[in-house]
């Protein structure tokens, strides 16, 4: 199932769009950040994003004043978030560029390769990334400890390697990664007897990424693209 003709409609498909690894980080985190809702939404939405950006939205966002990146989004809105909070999100982006010189960089400044996941990681990662601003319908605060889902879906395009993951990210192991956990991934979980936890919690998502490992443990999210085409493809939400 994880073959690239079943990619649309997925976000996913942005990152494909580019080459250049610093284009799939920066598209990357726009698009996985920008899925949720009605999937026809968000495609139309990251579409709207990376217009401005040209051939070359790491370019683009290097080389733009924050002035510029704020009239660009102006008048931006997907459903909870406004263009002044997509204008946060990018400007973050361009600093960690500036800062770091890639996201992964930034991402492996608090990941330690002892630990069985990479949440811990991730919480780093989002609080460094919003250190000078927050988008929270984006990036949500990691006090909440919910799954993250969003986050976990880009780790998992940026981490794994196949047809249809393109693994940009050379330092992070698939074997940390956790399963981006939404509802439909909730409810196939617990039809397949995974997990009997009824949120979305961090907690309910490594309970299924846990039941995966042992199935995969060197790949426990590898599994993710499949078990999700049924409702975004059946549904059209994401």
């Amino acid at each position: 199932m994880n073959r690239p003709e079943f990619i649309h409609p997925d976000p996913l498909e942005f990152v494909w769009r580019y080459k250049a690894p610093a284009d799939r980080e920066a598209a990357g985190f726009i698009a996985a950040c920008l899925a949720y809702g009605n999937v026809t939404q968000i495609l139309r939405s990251v579409e709207k994003v990376l217009a401005p950006m040209g051939p070359s939205p790491a370019a683009w966002l290097r080389k733009t004043p924050d002035a510029a990146i704020n009239k660009a989004m102006k008048g931006f809105k997907h459903r909870f978030t406004t263009g002044a909070e997509m204008a946060i999100f990018l400007r973050n982006i361009k600093r960690a560029f500036a800062k770091y010189g890639s996201l992964e960089a930034l991402f492996l400044k608090g990941f330690n390769p002892a630990d069985a996941t990479v949440e811990n990681a991730l919480y780093k990662f989002i609080d460094a990334f919003n250190s000078a601003g927050c988008a929270p319908s984006l990036t949500p605060c990691t006090e909440l400890k919910s799954s993250f889902k969003r986050v976990n879906l880009y780790l998992r395009w940026m981490v794994r390697r196949d047809a249809v993951d393109p693994g940009v990210w050379e330092g992070v192991p698939a074997s940390k990664l956790l399963i981006p956990l939404d509802t439909h991934m909730r409810q196939v979980a617990m039809s397949l007897g995974m997990t009997k936890r009824k949120d979305t919690s961090m907690k309910t998502a490594a309970e299924i990424t846990a039941f995966f490992r042992k199935v995969s443990p060197a790949d426990p999210v590898k599994y993710d693209f499949a078990l999700t085409r049924a409702g975004i493809r059946g549904n059209n939400a994401h």
